[in-house]
């Protein structure tokens, strides 16, 4: 899975323009379901019927990273950019980044005051990314067109992913881990199926626009009829020693089983059944109760008459930076409670409120 989740991590698709990534996951999923469509805001819906009669049931995660977008190109040649997702204003100064031009990626520096100004600012202000610029090394806005960047060009961090920590317990870092995780989760859980029987119909939902208010999956899910879902997303954690952290969520400490999050509360038979098939199958897991998240499981959760939805959770620190990390043990956990989810699946299992 290190290799899936380095391509798919790799690939620029920030919310709105998740192109790369949509159609990277159609190309893989397509000779493996029995019918894969991208719909008209870019969701991918793969679906693949199992050998026994069951409950349908949806696996979705979210395909954007957080971004940018080009609002102003500048006389001299900078670049004023607006949000795509969720920053923290914080951590942008002197930052690379890809603009995706018209023509080619361009690589760019967020840009920052030289150390020596310093004394001539405060250096405890935090400047907003409204009064930041991308340098791209353009001289003059003509210049910058040429090079095909226009108002509405979107922009990505620029970090290579990597693996890093101890043999046995190695972690990734890198852009858009979250949850390009998730979706190297649902993708592995596809190949694992293909030798094994199970009940039921699964649909894999990869969703675009989740960053930027859950948009894909609400559009998606009303196009179809499940009977339970399962999403899959990156939390962060707490376990850094900064005074706000309460060491309730562990990295390497297994797969977050959602409790709740400011978008649901989980149902309780979701929640049960995924803990029962963690501990039956030895699988480490976490109880995660963080209001401080959303994900698309409480879109699918509020749409049509209702739909019983869990939440599987990757532990993530440093989220929505450049340099997320998770641990390859906590991706394998969630997939593993995963896949065992949907082959315990059967005619008699009963998801009802």
């Amino acid at each position: 899975m290190e290799e899936l989740l380095k391509q798919l991590s790799q690939l620029n698709g920030p919310c709105g323009y998740e192109q790369n990534v949509t159609y990277f996951i159609e190309d893989y999923v397509k000779e493996k379901v029995d019918h894969v469509q991208v719909d008209g805001m870019g969701n991918v819906i793969a679906s693949k019927k199992g050998g026994k009669t069951g409950p349908t049931t949806l696996l979705t995660a979210h395909m954007d990273e957080v971004g940018f977008i080009i609002k102003k190109i500048e006389s001299n040649g900078l670049l004023r950019f607006e949000k795509l997702g969720g920053h923290d204003d914080r951590i942008l100064l002197a930052q690379q980044v890809n603009v995706l031009g018209s023509k080619k990626e361009i690589s760019g520096i967020i840009g920052t005051l030289s150390v020596h100004f310093v004394k001539f600012d405060d250096p405890k202000k935090v400047r907003p990314h409204s009064s930041l610029y991308i340098d791209i090394g353009a001289t003059s806005a003509q210049e910058v067109r040429d090079m095909g960047v226009e108002v509405g060009t979107p922009v990505t961090w620029a970090t290579e992913s990597k693996l890093i920590g101890s043999e046995g317990n190695e972690m990734m870092v890198g852009k858009a881990l979250d949850d390009r995780s998730g979706c190297a989760v649902l993708l592995t859980v596809l190949d694992e199926l293909q030798d094994k029987e199970f009940a039921g119909d699964i649909i894999f939902l990869f969703t675009v626009q989740e960053e930027v208010g859950l948009r894909g999956a609400q559009t998606a899910i009303n196009q179809l009829e499940v009977d339970a879902a399962i999403a899959v997303d990156t939390t962060a954690v707490s376990d850094t020693p900064e005074d706000i952290m309460d060491q309730s969520l562990q990295l390497s400490g297994g797969a977050g089983i959602k409790v709740m999050d400011f978008s649901l509360i989980v149902q309780k038979t979701m929640k049960d059944l995924l803990i029962k098939k963690a501990q039956e199958a030895h699988i480490d897991y976490q109880l995660e109760v963080f209001p401080g998240i959303g994900t698309d499981g409480g879109a699918v959760a509020l749409s049509n008459k209702g739909i019983p939805t869990g939440v599987l959770s990757i532990p993530s620190r440093y989220t929505h930076s450049p340099v997320e990390l998770i641990s390859m043990k906590d991706v394998e956990a969630t997939k593993s409670i995963m896949t065992s989810f949907i082959l315990d699946l059967d005619e008699k299992t009963d998801l009802t409120f």
